[in-house]
């Protein structure tokens, strides 16, 4: 098992190390360790994510579902956020999504908006803010300008920055795909180059090697391994990874016991968590909190 950083050695400012302790030593388990839950998928995907459980489109049902699940925080856009957080505010820590886009155009040249402010977020109460940055997308030169701008507003209002670290873009798409194990490990390394205090990232998969740079070819990669590569690559950014598409339990709560044997700060799970009937979603919050309390980190 990899040793897990400390909330004291991230070299912080009293701010973000304030806000980072309420989210990791507050709520959730107050073990050190996170669960997120993300509800972005209406805004990114649509309402389509929404049709497995029409419950799930209502946000006051997932604001109730994130305080009932015990989750260190929940992730809105500023709509949501201010219409619907206020019910819960101190209950369950706010990350506000800074930016997003649709699914509409392709992801060719992927950008995502900003369309909210740290003001904003320090305005709701927020704890964290969120922004999706597109490693490897041809116009990397504009997400680098928003992105840096978020970031140093961050840096002034002392508010911790969770970066999506996504790879996107038609070269991305040559060499590997967005979750092959080169690109989910270099989208680690730039979020934390470019300062993020923690990083979202899929799980690695190195058999996806099609295209890839040499060193990733042919090495006989385990699933294990891969994560392993991509928490040191984020050296001392907090790793979070995410649940994805939704797929069979075993197979999420196996790559989620891989993630924090790697060392990870925690997970973000949102369609694998709300697709399914409440009782059905607490059963498995439950089963991803248990793989979490094995893994105490003093701050």
């Amino acid at each position: 098992m990899a040793t897990r950083t400390r909330l004291s050695r991230l070299g912080l400012d009293t701010g973000k190390k304030a806000r980072l302790h309420r989210i990791l030593h507050q709520h959730g388990l107050r073990n050190g360790t996170a669960l997120f839950l993300p509800y972005d998928q209406g805004f990114e995907h649509g309402p389509r994510d929404f049709f497995a459980n029409p419950d799930s489109s209502d946000p006051r049902y997932i604001v109730k579902l994130g305080v009932e699940g015990g989750f260190n925080g929940i992730v809105l856009q500023i709509g949501l956020a201010e219409k619907f957080y206020w019910d819960y505010a101190g209950e369950i820590p706010l990350v506000l999504k800074l930016n997003g886009k649709t699914d509409i155009p392709p992801d060719n040249a992927a950008l995502s908006p900003v369309h909210a402010s740290v003001a904003d977020a320090v305005r709701l109460g927020a704890d964290a803010v969120g922004y999706t940055l597109y490693v490897g997308t041809p116009v990397q030169e504009k997400d680098f300008a928003q992105y840096r701008q978020v970031r140093a507003d961050a840096q002034e209002l002392g508010m911790p920055l969770i970066v999506w670290a996504y790879p996107r873009g038609w070269a991305v798409a040559a060499k590997g795909g967005n979750d092959s194990f080169y690109a989910v490990d270099y989208a680690a390394r730039v979020a934390s180059e470019l300062g993020a205090d923690v990083v979202k990232v899929n799980f690695p998969h190195p058999e996806k090697s099609e295209g890839v740079a040499e060193q990733y070819v042919g090495t006989d990669v385990s699933a294990q391994q891969a994560i392993d590569a991509v928490v040191r690559s984020a050296n001392r950014t907090l790793v979070l990874v995410s649940g994805g598409t939704r797929a069979g339990d075993e197979v999420m709560l196996e790559k989620a016991r891989e993630s924090m044997e790697a060392g990870a700060a925690g997970l973000i799970f949102g369609r694998n968590v709300w697709q399914r009937e409440h009782d059905e979603s607490l059963r498995f919050v439950a089963s991803l909190r248990e793989i979490l309390a094995k893994y105490d980190v003093a701050p």
